[in-house]
């Protein structure tokens, strides 16, 4: 069984979405000084690959530690979009021939080149648009990922993606490296750290097929 890591590693002064925390690796202890490494983490809690939680953007929504673990685990649908310019649309998803039933949708858009090798932010980034996250929610998934930072567009006021998808009680797993990953079907893991109340989780996120 090969595993396939499309989580986007975690370094110090990475790319993060423009506003958010810098991130910051610094040694608290050496080997050489206390005889054990020891390193201080300084980021936010969406930085890389990382899941939403409805917390983030609904008053009252569940924090990711209350979040069910069954979601992050489970047949998952790549699905190939990576013709689609700006927001990802409903016609756009129906053309992408998601199967019926699939829980767990992945977009590979055109972003996942952007990790290869890893640039600035960017602001053109291809999204999920609005009516793109009613498809989702017509359609039962339960957990929707992408290849960038945010779902969302840039700069699109209202934050409606994120306000449909949350509404509805479905996790987002964004900063996905789906660079190597063939469209299709595949077994996804991605847990979110186990952060009380949090907004979000940091995730390590990997595919296998069977």
């Amino acid at each position: 069984m090969t595993i396939v890591d499309v989580s986007v590693p975690i370094h110090d002064a990475m790319t993060v979405y423009r506003g958010n925390p810098a991130v910051r690796i610094r040694p608290a202890m050496t080997l050489a000084k206390d005889r054990v490494n020891l390193s201080e983490l300084c980021l936010g809690s969406h930085t890389g690959t990382h899941v939403d939680a409805p917390s983030h953007f609904i008053k009252g929504g569940r924090g990711i530690d209350r979040l069910d673990l069954r979601r992050f685990i489970g047949p998952a649908w790549v699905a190939d979009v990576r013709r689609v310019a700006g927001g990802i649309g409903a016609e756009a998803l129906q053309r992408a021939r998601i199967p019926k039933g699939s829980r767990r949708v992945l977009l590979r858009t055109s972003n996942s080149r952007l990790w290869h090798p890893a640039r600035p932010f960017r602001t053109d980034f291809v999204y999920l648009a609005a009516n793109g996250a009613d498809w989702m929610i017509e359609r039962g998934v339960e957990l929707v990922g992408i290849d960038y930072l945010s779902i969302e567009g840039y700069g699109v006021p209202g934050a409606p993606t994120h306000k449909r998808l949350l509404g509805a009680g479905i996790p987002i797993v964004e900063g996905l490296d789906l660079f190597r990953v063939r469209p299709g079907r595949w077994q996804l893991v991605a847990l979110p750290l186990r952060i009380a109340n949090g907004d979000a989780g940091l995730t390590r996120a990997v595919l296998w097929r069977t």
